[in-house]
């Protein structure tokens, strides 16, 4: 099955970030990547080893083959990688989709690579998709990530209890988040301000 027509490939770029489709021959930088800060071994995430990178790379493209994901990879300023995001649990009837399995190497977070990536997923989602709503995912305890979506002006919707196992048996709840599209102008605005002012080097 081929991709959706309502969601195709694309390439957004901003000042801070590039988000361009995920290829197999991103692997060794995405192997590169997520071994600075060894963000795999964070027991809350879902953060590919450097040896299940090119299985992840290769899951990824099959749910995008099946309609269900567009998976990016994500490009510092220098053009480097830095790591993977995506569009999933797409929802072509209703246009819906979700921003997740979201990771960046550890010397780009908590600076406006993660911000300005948001404001070009969004902007897409909202202004040329006409999605109705995009939601974020994350586990209860990955307080980081929670801190970071409420940033951006998410609304949590609320916490599926016991809603997956993760990779060590426990089991997961999952806090939901979303803005809707009458939302988006003023998170638009938001997002472009946090960008636009003065930053300190511990911000996001």
């Amino acid at each position: 099955m081929s991709v959706v027509p309502w969601l195709q490939p694309v390439t957004l770029a901003g000042e801070h970030v590039k988000l361009v489709p995920l290829a197999r021959e991103h692997h060794d930088g995405l192997v590169d990547a997520v071994r600075d800060g060894e963000l795999w071994k964070l027991w809350y995430t879902s953060v590919p080893t450097p040896e299940a990178m090119a299985g992840e790379i290769e899951r990824r493209l099959g749910l995008q083959e099946r309609g269900s994901m567009l998976p990016f990879t994500v490009l510092d300023a220098s053009g480097r990688i830095a790591g993977m995001t995506t569009y999933m649990h797409v929802d072509a009837v209703h246009q819906r989709v979700e921003i997740g399995s979201t990771w960046y190497r550890r010397d780009v977070q908590r600076t406006p690579l993660n911000t300005e990536a948001k404001l070009l997923l969004l902007g897409h989602a909202f202004e040329r998709l006409g999605c109705i709503a995009v939601e974020f995912r994350t586990h209860r305890f990955n307080q980081q990530s929670r801190r970071a979506i409420e940033r951006l002006g998410a609304q949590l919707d609320g916490i599926l209890r016991h809603h997956q196992r993760t990779a060590d048996g426990t089991l997961r709840d999952t806090a939901v988040y979303s803005i809707t599209a009458p939302e988006w102008p003023t998170v638009r605005s938001h997002l472009r301000w946090q960008l636009d002012k003065p930053r300190a080097a511990s911000q996001d």
